[in-house]
């Protein structure tokens, strides 16, 4: 492979991403997946219903962007209640748990090294992001 073939390899794909089609893609709750890369983050969609477990990232902060439906974050001393179009940042070592009582589209923006289930490691952790 010549030098000016290995450099194509490692440049980004420059192409717009429809959020629509890409939720589009799955149907099933709590798995994340990834749809674009910046500064050492990925950017996530998830679906999400019911409650996902109480967690903290030691190291990370996390977005949550609700594109559809409504999602509560709840954090030990108050909810951060969400709709389409408004976003919240759970601050690094802050204890969440989210919960939709109804299917919510969410885009995640957080660092490459989060997990999602945080500290913890149980049935929901998700060990091998798929990129759709």
């Amino acid at each position: 492979m010549g030098m000016s073939e290995a450099r194509k390899s490692h440049r980004p794909k420059l192409e717009r991403v429809n959020l629509s089609e890409k939720f589009d893609l799955f149907d099933y709750y709590w798995s994340p997946k990834i749809v674009g890369e910046l500064n050492g983050s990925y950017v996530k969609l998830v679906k999400l219903k019911g409650e996902f477990v109480w967690h903290k990232h030691a190291k990370e902060d996390e977005l949550f962007l609700v594109t559809k439906g409504k999602l509560t974050v709840k954090l030990r001393h108050k909810d951060i209640r969400l709709g389409p179009g408004e976003f919240f940042v759970v601050p690094r070592g802050v204890e969440h748990k989210p919960v939709a009582q109804r299917e919510a589209q969410v885009v995640l923006i957080e660092r490459k090294t989060t997990r999602n289930t945080g500290q913890i490691r149980n049935e929901r952790t998700v060990q091998n992001l798929e990129r759709i």
